[in-house]
């Protein structure tokens, strides 16, 4: 189906080799190459539709965001146009970042303001919320990190994004990367996004104060992505996490038991969401700083573990481990992590590692190890899961056990206290049968330590 963008036109639907509207007589390909075939979203200022575009070979998939205005002369309709022609800019400028679509083009024509740009295949993380439920903190952890440097990357280019939000964030399905869209049509696809006299852009509720009254900074992003954090945690819409009596947010009242997070995302996600600039993080770079992470700091096998490459640089591969995990193969992955952190530390097969040895495993090694448990136990296992529990068990080991289902103290026959599936509790593999020497019930808190070290959470 070919679909007319003509606002007004009755009957939209035409077939595919039609290149005017047998309705409206309009042209139906925009720039004598952009096919629409359906809409996909509308509001008070604009249309967005899926394309095809024609004038390549493969005929790819496009968006096409149409400026539509009953009144073009108000002063809404100025800003709105305002705002259209700055979002052309911006993603021109911004959309060689891989995390920020590209922009194809941008044109009047029929008197409408179109922007042609790259389709992003995937959900929002608004509909992920929808689908699956609350986050977890290691899922917030993870948010975090993949979208702090492309914020960091719009800031250098002195952009501010001012709408900050789970539905212009998409993760998108080929590489489970975060894309952030809707640099300024966002503001226009919402009936209510412009207000009086169209100076306040964005959506209130994950609005920091200074932007309600017209002013943005780059913190002002960085409180939109902290009410986005709080959101994604509990489900419960921003406006109902605010105390507007005492001034402050309480979201943590509204966390289930099983979503408690630890004091140190806490005391971050408390930074992002103060009400005065000065007491916020006035950049990324400060909460990356806080996530123990510098603006390009990432480890170099992090590429690998979509890329099936496997291969620290120490020289351990690890795809035997990724292979196991992958078919659910639980008991013989916990056994063959033993056997890689012998590999890592240079000891023989079958040793056992004591706290000493566990403060020299490379952080590397350990990051792969526990995105392998994370990523296939659908981040119910791994090392930071375990280090979670532990901390937010207030360290105490006895408690620890509780919470991961293991014994406190090493029966003659392991395998019989410990269940090799996911109806095992949160955190129960990798297990501890690695573990030895003497004061070995030690090993949470020096493992927690070291992860905390290598910047694994």
């Amino acid at each position: 189906m070919t679909y007319c963008v003509t606002p007004g036109c009755l009957s939209p639907q035409n077939p595919d080799s039609a290149r005017y509207c047998l309705s409206c007589g309009s042209k139906l390909w925009l720039k004598e190459r952009y096919r629409s075939i359906k809409p996909i979203g509308s509001g008070g200022f604009g249309r967005t539709f899926l394309a095809v575009d024609e004038d390549i070979p493969s005929k790819p998939h496009c968006v096409i965001k149409q400026l539509y205005i009953h009144n073009p002369s108000s002063l809404v309709a100025k800003k709105a146009t305002e705002l259209f022609q700055q979002e052309a800019v911006r993603l021109d400028e911004l959309g060689k970042h891989p995390q920020i679509p590209t922009l194809w083009a941008h044109f009047e024509q029929n008197r409408q303001l179109y922007l042609v740009q790259e389709l992003i295949n995937g959900q929002t993380i608004k509909q992920e919320l929808d689908i699956k439920g609350a986050y977890n903190e290691a899922q917030i952890w993870e948010l975090l990190q993949d979208l702090l440097p492309v914020l960091q990357y719009i800031h250098s280019h002195k952009v501010i994004h001012r709408d900050i939000k789970p539905a212009n964030i998409i993760r998108r399905r080929e590489d489970k990367k975060l894309v952030l869209i809707d640099f300024g049509v966002a503001k226009l696809l919402s009936d209510t996004a412009l207000w009086q006299t169209g100076t306040i852009t964005g959506t209130p509720e994950y609005m920091p104060p200074e932007q309600i009254k017209g002013k943005v900074f780059p913190a002002s992003d960085l409180y939109s992505l902290g009410v986005t954090c709080i959101h994604l945690l509990t489900e419960v819409p921003p406006l109902d996490l605010f105390d507007s009596i005492n001034g402050c947010w309480v979201w943590r009242d509204f966390l289930l038991p099983e979503k408690r997070v630890s004091d140190r995302l806490s005391k971050i996600l408390e930074q992002l969401l103060q009400n005065t600039i000065k007491d916020r993080f006035q950049s990324t770079d400060a909460v990356l700083q806080a996530l123990k992470l510098t603006p390009q700091t990432n480890y170099t096998s992090s590429r690998r573990i979509n890329g099936h490459t496997l291969v620290s640089e120490i020289g351990i591969d690890y795809t035997p481990l990724q292979n196991l995990l992958s078919r659910n193969k639980w008991k013989e992955a916990d056994q063959q992590t033993w056997t890689l952190l012998c590999q890592a530390l240079g000891k023989r097969l079958g040793y056992y590692l004591s706290s000493g040895d566990i403060e020299k495993l490379p952080c590397e090694d350990l990051w792969i190890i526990d995105q392998l448990w994370v990523k296939y136990s659908n981040r119910r296992f791994g090392l930071s899961i375990q280090k979670y529990i532990y901390e937010d068990v207030g360290k105490d080991y006895p408690s620890f056990c509780d919470r991961v289902g293991w014994p406190i103290h090493n029966p003659p026959n392991l395998d019989a206290s410990l269940k090799f599936n996911q109806r095992a509790p949160m955190g129960h593999l990798p297990s501890r049968r690695w573990i030895g020497g003497y004061s070995w019930w030690n090993h949470a808190s020096v493992l927690a330590e070291k992860l905390e070290q290598c910047g694994i959470t």
